[in-house]
C-alpha cells in the first residue's frame, strides 16, 4: 500500500478552508490547533520504515502502518509513544509542529537546509526550530545527539521532542526527527524520499530508535 502523501497544495486548501470557519472559533490560536488536529488526522496513514541504511544512501521502502504494526515486536523493544494532545500543547510547542506539517511533501536532499533546496534530516530539524522559536540546533545527527538535554522516556515523549535513530544499527545515531504526537514523528527520510510523518511504532523504527532530546524548556 503507498505510503499517503499530503502535499502543500492540500495543506494550503486546508488552511484556506479552515480559515473560512474561523469567524466561528475564539481567537487566532484555536484556528491554529485546528489546523494542526486536522493534518494530523489526514497523516494518520503515512507511516513507513525505510530499508537499512545511512542517510543518504537508500531510498525508503514504504509499509503501510498497518503492516509496520503487526509486525512481532520484541517484548523488550515495545513501548507506547502516546503523547498529550496537540490541544494541551504550550504555544511553542504548537509553533513546532505546525511549522514542521507545513513542510510535508518537501523533497529530501543531501545537505539542504530550506523548501527551497530540499532537506537532509539534520536540515529539517534545523530550519524548523529557527523559523518557529528562533532557536539554532546543530546541524548533523551527531550535534544533536550531544546536547546536554533531558532525554524523557519513550513513553513520556510531547510534540516537539527530536526522536534519534541508529539505522545502521549498534550506538551511532545517523537519522533524526521530531515527535509530533500520538506515537508519530515528521523527518526527511534518505534520498530518493520526501518530509512525512511515520508511526514510531512500527517494527523499524522501534529497533533503531535510541533516544531523545527535549529542547524546549
Amino acid at each position: 500500500m503507498p505510503v499517503v502523501g499530503v502535499n502543500n497544495l492540500t495543506i494550503m486548501g486546508l488552511h484556506g478552508k479552515v480559515q473560512a470557519l474561523s469567524h466561528w472559533l475564539v481567537t487566532p490560536m484555536q484556528v491554529r490547533v485546528l489546523i494542526s488536529v486536522v493534518l494530523l488526522a489526514l497523516l494518520a496513514g503515512c507511516s513507513s520504515a525505510p530499508r537499512q541504511g545511512s542517510e543518504g544512501m537508500h531510498a525508503p521502502a514504504a509499509r503501510s502502518a498497518s503492516t509496520s504494526v503487526s509486525r512481532t515486536v520484541s517484548p523488550s523493544k515495545t513501548y507506547s509513544t502516546h503523547a498529550p494532545s496537540v490541544r494541551t500543547l504550550p504555544p511553542v510547542n504548537e509553533d513546532i509542529v505546525f511549522h514542521a506539517i507545513g513542510l510535508v511533501g518537501t523533497p529530501y536532499r543531501y545537505g539542504g537546509s530550506s523548501p527551497e533546496t530540499g532537506f537532509d534530516c539534520s536540515g529539517l530539524i534545523k530550519y524548523v526550530y529557527q523559523q518557529a522559536v528562533g532557536m539554532s540546533l546543530p546541524r548533523t545527527t551527531a550535534g544533536l545527539n550531544a546536547l546536554a538535554a533531558k532525554n524523557p522516556p519513550v513513553g513520556s515523549l510531547q510534540p516537539g521532542d527530536l526522536v534519534l535513530f541508529a539505522m545502521n544499527g549498534g550506538k551511532r545515531v545517523d537519522h533524526a526527527g521530531i515527535y509530533v504526537g500520538d506515537g508519530r514523528f515528521l523527518h526527511a527520510p534518505s534520498s530518493g524520499g520526501k518530509v512525512r510523518v511515520d508511526d514510531m511504532q512500527s517494527n523499524f523504527w522501534q529497533r533503531t530508535y535510541t533516544g531523545a532530546r527535549r529542547v524546549l524548556k
